[in-house]
């Protein structure tokens, strides 16, 4: 395994990340997911993401259960908060209110005393960002949290974010986990360029393309049987990618693969982990020999005429 700093800060996070997203606590049996969880940590994976709005918190209960095996300094733990957690006015945002208590309560889902990063799931714009980032602060302060970061935020809410935290000296969000793959890229146009200049770090989701990108969806072929997109409480994730221009990119992707010896998912996140800027590639995984396949990644290795080439094909050239 490999390990890059969360952003600027001094914690080291594995470049490949274990999410529970879609997965754990709901479609996966819970036995699996503690074997996907052990295979993940023999590997050397560090980094657990999760959040409460997952199965309502049930993902949180399952990582908590699998990684309480472990000395708690061994690994880094994330999960998130602004989702509805309940039917009242304020079980959701991210209000002072609704942050206290969603953090207290993924402490006693996750069993443990403090979470390592805590993430803004999404930008709540029914809440003063001030409000928000104080609150962050006094869990900081208290020890509840070590870290914060932000999810899906664009670079104007990010920025904002900065300047308040700098002017009223409240500690600064380290993190930024947006969607990146090889058929979503919207963030290297305004968000990379803002977050290598003042030191977050991303923490991408949906390297695969939502299993796009292993190429196991061919272009005029059945969807295949047992997939996310046969799935119907999944299949409008993986719809997206779905259109016959991906499709073919990535029969063209699975040619430089198998040029590079490599399988197409390995090729598609040791492109993701080519980005300086990205601190860690979150994937999901359903079974213990999916995250032995996505590990290998690490030892793809590109030269500039193979970057040339994806780039290229991605580009529809």
């Amino acid at each position: 395994m490999k390990y890059r700093n969360l952003g600027k800060s001094g914690l080291k996070v594995s470049e490949i990340a274990l999410g529970s997203w879609l997965t754990y606590g709901g479609s996966v049996e819970d036995q699996t997911a503690a074997a996907c969880i052990d295979r993940a940590y023999e590997l050397g994976i560090n980094f657990f993401d999760t959040a409460n709005v997952y199965r309502r918190g049930e993902a949180e209960k399952v990582v908590g259960q699998a990684l309480a095996k472990y000395p708690r300094e061994s690994f880094v733990l994330a999960t998130k908060g602004f989702g509805q957690m309940g039917e009242g006015p304020n079980d959701r945002g991210l209000s002072r209110k609704h942050i206290f208590e969603q953090v207290h309560a993924s402490l006693k889902r996750l069993n443990v005393e403090y979470i390592d990063l805590w993430q803004c799931h999404r930008y709540d714009p029914e809440t003063p960002l001030d409000e928000t980032l104080r609150a962050i602060d006094d869990l900081v302060t208290q020890g509840k949290i070590l870290y914060a970061g932000v999810s899906e935020w664009t670079a104007v809410q990010i920025q904002d974010a900065l300047n308040i935290a700098d002017q009223r000296l409240l500690d600064r969000i380290v993190s930024n986990q947006p969607v990146y793959n090889m058929l979503n890229r919207y963030i290297e146009k305004d968000i990379i360029p803002l977050c290598e200049r003042e030191g977050i770090g991303q923490v991408v989701f949906s390297p695969l393309a939502q299993g796009v990108l292993t190429g196991k969806y061919k272009y005029g072929q059945p969807l295949p049987e047992g997939s996310r997109a046969t799935d119907p409480s999944t299949s409008q994730f993986v719809e997206r990618f779905l259109t016959e221009s991906n499709l073919r990119k990535v029969e063209k992707l699975g040619a430089v693969a198998n040029r590079l010896d490599c399988s197409l998912a390995q090729l598609a996140l040791a492109w993701v982990l080519r980005q300086p800027n990205v601190s860690s590639a979150i994937i999901g995984a359903s079974r213990p020999d999916q995250i032995n396949d996505n590990v290998g990644a690490l030892r793809v290795n590109f030269s500039e005429a193979d970057l040339t080439e994806i780039e290229a094909i991605l580009s529809g050239e």
